[in-house]
């Protein structure tokens, strides 16, 4: 009989990187994140039922170095001095614990922090809504939409983590990563 592999808890982390090499850059982003030492599986948006949300030191002391290690994660990297890049992580949770919330990602340039958390935020508590059956307009306003979650008891909570940089001045990468990572056991 097949094992299901559904995450039972999960953590969000952030953090940024630079060097001289674009990979490089990254790579520091991780290890600022404090999960550099992982083999990072990129995964969709699902936020499993039952699922519980953990700091991150208690999330990191459940792996080990090396693990396979999924995780929803936005990453933007550049190399243009004061040019600002965003990685953000929107997580919206349904009312009917016994239901799936969603997870979102997002990468880009020039947002603030507070413009991407919103941005991810909006887009999973859409995604959640739309799976009720809400129409809802996407060129409305944020707020707005969140008040009509709110008086159909859709949405409990929503939740952003993001991470932005400054391209260097100098013209070294600059990374920046945002990531819910899931933990199965």
């Amino acid at each position: 009989m097949r094992e299901h592999l559904v995450p039972k808890e999960m953590f969000f982390t952030k953090g940024v990187g630079f060097h001289k090499n674009n990979l490089q850059s990254f790579e520091e982003a991780l290890r600022d994140a404090g999960i550099a030492g992982f083999n990072l599986v990129r995964v969709s948006s699902i936020y499993p039922p039952h699922c519980k949300i953990v700091s991150r030191k208690v999330g990191l002391s459940r792996l080990k170095p090396g693990e396979i290690v999924f995780c929803v994660l936005a990453e933007c990297r550049n190399n243009e001095p004061n040019r600002l890049a965003c990685a953000g992580i929107g997580l919206a949770l349904p009312a009917n614990k016994e239901q799936h919330g969603y997870i979102s990602e997002h990468h880009g340039f020039g947002m603030t922090q507070k413009a991407c958390g919103d941005y991810v935020e909006d887009m999973a508590a859409t995604m959640l809504a739309t799976t009720q059956g809400i129409d809802l307009d996407p060129s409305g306003d944020y707020n707005e939409r969140k008040q009509i979650y709110k008086s159909q008891g859709l949405v409990v909570k929503t939740k952003a983590v993001v991470q932005t940089v400054e391209g260097e001045k100098s013209g070294l990468w600059s990374a920046c990563v945002a990531a819910a990572v899931l933990i199965p056991y």
